[in-house]
């Protein structure tokens, strides 16, 4: 408390902050800082705090598994701040579509019964993410978000640049493969799906392929005689594997 109260006090001499905003929680935090001003420097600062926004469950609203999530896009990409508001729970959706669009309430209303009949086309929580990402990250923002959506379910990559890539897999494993090894001809397809053990052997990869049960940057490749090069890489950085529909390895290229 008393750190906080000094930070309001450090404000207030650096740029002549005269009011501290905060969530309900942090009340005896900022009316101390307030204290602390009026103490050392005879002049009046001021608190406002509003309501906590929770979740169904109790917690907090504004947390992901990942941390916190910021409305800055180098701390938490439009692919992420998009993810978040899709993974809002049923029991949530239409609440925070209140608070936080400038969808009509008649707009609103029509979710009603998509979210309690059909809760698993996610409609609701759909429209929910395009509407905040765009506020927040602009059109261009959304678009982006949206194409590497698309991509965990097999949609085309090309478009994406690497750090786009990294952002999407990022729970994804990934295996770090030598450059050099994909110059000229480069590596059998076989090899590598081996090799970063989407398969247990390369018979087993040569049946996968020839099975069309492996994809190449979400392309499906039946030719067990595909070879893999720097052409394929995205950036000269990433490669993306699939085996069947969601088993993905991201090969980092290294050198």
């Amino acid at each position: 408390m008393l750190l906080q109260a000094y930070d309001f006090l450090t404000l207030y001499d650096r740029h002549g902050c005269v009011l501290q905003m905060g969530g309900s929680d942090q009340w005896g935090n900022i009316t101390a800082g307030v204290d602390l001003i009026r103490r050392v420097r005879g002049v009046s600062a001021h608190a406002l705090v509003t309501p906590l926004v929770t979740k169904s469950d109790g917690t907090k609203f504004g947390k992901s598994e990942s941390g916190s999530v910021w409305l800055d896009a180098d701390k938490t990409s439009p692919f992420q701040f998009y993810q978040f508001w899709l993974n809002t729970a049923d029991m949530d959706v239409l609440r925070f579509m209140r608070y936080y669009t400038l969808l009509s309430r008649d707009e609103i209303g029509e979710f009603d019964e998509e979210v309690s009949e059909r809760p698993e086309r996610r409609a609701a929580q759909q429209r929910l993410a395009a509407e905040v990402t765009r506020m927040t990250h602009g059109d261009s923002g959304l678009h982006k978000a949206l194409a590497a959506t698309e991509v965990l379910f097999g949609g085309d990559i090309s478009g994406l640049s690497a750090d786009e890539l990294l952002d999407v897999f990022q729970d994804v494993p990934s295996s770090s493969v030598p450059r050099e090894r994909f110059e000229g001809d480069g590596v059998q397809l076989r090899d590598l799906v081996a090799e970063v053990e989407l398969a247990s052997s390369r018979g087993e990869a040569r049946r996968l392929i020839q099975g069309g049960g492996v994809s190449l940057n979400n392309r499906r490749v039946s030719d067990a005689r595909q070879t893999v090069s720097l052409e394929h890489s995205v950036d000269g950085q990433v490669i993306v594997l699939r085996r069947g529909a969601r088993q993905y390895r991201l090969v980092r290229l290294q050198g």
